[in-house]
């Protein structure tokens, strides 16, 4: 409804969709990820490499546990971040409501299922965003899962764990002659070292953690931007929007510093979690606005608010209408001086 108190809306189809489509939805697309992530299901393409390549000849970092950016803390982040930013958002809309205007907002009901479950706008409104973000975060890790079986792009340190017999393989060592790599090697056991770590180290494009980070960044910082009202200053939001996206830099110079990726590798896992996250913001959840009723689309005027006004010249005559006089010093009771026009 648009303006006033929100009006009692009954459905009988909220409970059943949300328990039989939505919910299956997310569970598919959480199994899918953890199949990517933690099975064979899906190998990892072997792609070949050259003989001596530095490219791939960085040191071993360690394991990811090891980090200085781990996937713990990044997991916990991204999922805690971005969940209590949203909720303190919704309460503080709940609790705070922003003032009448006279432009008309399009309020949400309070939907009655049955005769016992009842869901207000807050609540609806909370478990939308976070029900389409957590949606979103299993999205980017199978989009990012999927680009790293399919392409096979090794890491900085995939000779490092990848330990190739060069003189088995037949790849003779570099010389002035020959400052380059020679010979490129598509053999399936050209490597010698554990192959756990091979096959982690052949994951390297797009980076996982930069695409959950950039994800989780833009989401947060799009609710911010769109959903929080601050008076009185300009900056703080871009503050704090600024604030929300340094950790996620940080997270794709730490991947590159400690060679466990590419910058191409963090630059594409980049572009895919801030993707994902626009295209839900805009066309799912719809700018974290709601929904006209009836079927009925907001104009784009309807949320702007009061914007400042100013008079036309043309449509004010500050003298009074009257009698003219003639030319010649009679008066005419019919006729009106007619405005100048510029040439």
């Amino acid at each position: 409804m648009a303006g006033g108190r929100p009006q009692l809306k009954r459905s009988f189809s909220i409970i059943p969709c949300f328990v039989f489509v939505e919910s299956v939805l997310l569970g598919v697309v959480v199994l899918l990820a953890y199949r990517l992530e933690f099975t064979d299901t899906f190998p990892v393409h072997t792609q070949g490499f050259f003989c001596y390549d530095s490219t791939y000849a960085k040191p071993y970092p360690g394991p990811e546990a090891a980090s200085r950016a781990p996937p713990a803390l990044i997991y916990a982040l991204v999922t805690a971040g971005p969940t209590l930013t949203i909720l303190l958002g919704e309460l503080a809309r709940a609790f705070f409501p922003a003032p009448p205007s006279s432009v008309p907002i399009i309020r949400e009901s309070t939907i009655v299922s049955g005769a016992c479950c009842r869901f207000s706008p807050p609540l609806r409104r909370l478990v939308r965003f976070l029900g389409v973000y957590s949606f979103g975060l299993f999205t980017t890790t199978i989009f990012a899962n999927a680009g790293q079986v399919v392409t096979g792009n090794p890491t900085p340190h995939f000779l490092s764990v990848c330990r190739p017999n060069y003189t088995a393989l037949g790849c003779p060592p570099p010389s002035p002659d020959r400052p380059g790599p020679d010979r490129f090697v598509t053999d399936q056991g050209a490597c010698a070292g554990s192959p756990s770590l091979v096959a982690a180290a052949r994951r390297a494009f797009p980076c996982k953690d930069a695409a959950l980070c950039a994800y989780a960044v833009t989401y947060t910082a799009m609710y911010v931007t769109l959903v929080f009202r601050v008076k009185g200053s300009r900056l703080v939001k871009p503050s704090l929007c600024l604030a929300l996206l340094c950790p996620a830099f940080l997270v794709g110079v730490v991947r590159v510093a400690e060679y466990r990726n590419h910058w191409s590798d963090v630059l594409a896992g980049f572009l895919t979690g801030a993707a994902i996250a626009t295209f839900l913001v805009t066309c799912v959840v719809h700018n974290f606005q709601s929904r006209p009723p009836s079927g009925r689309r907001l104009s784009p005027w309807e949320d702007l608010g009061q914007a400042p006004t100013m008079d036309n010249p043309l449509e004010k005559n500050p003298r009074p209408a009257g009698r003219i006089r003639h030319r010649h010093g009679s008066p005419h009771p019919s006729r009106r001086t007619a405005p100048a026009v510029a040439t």
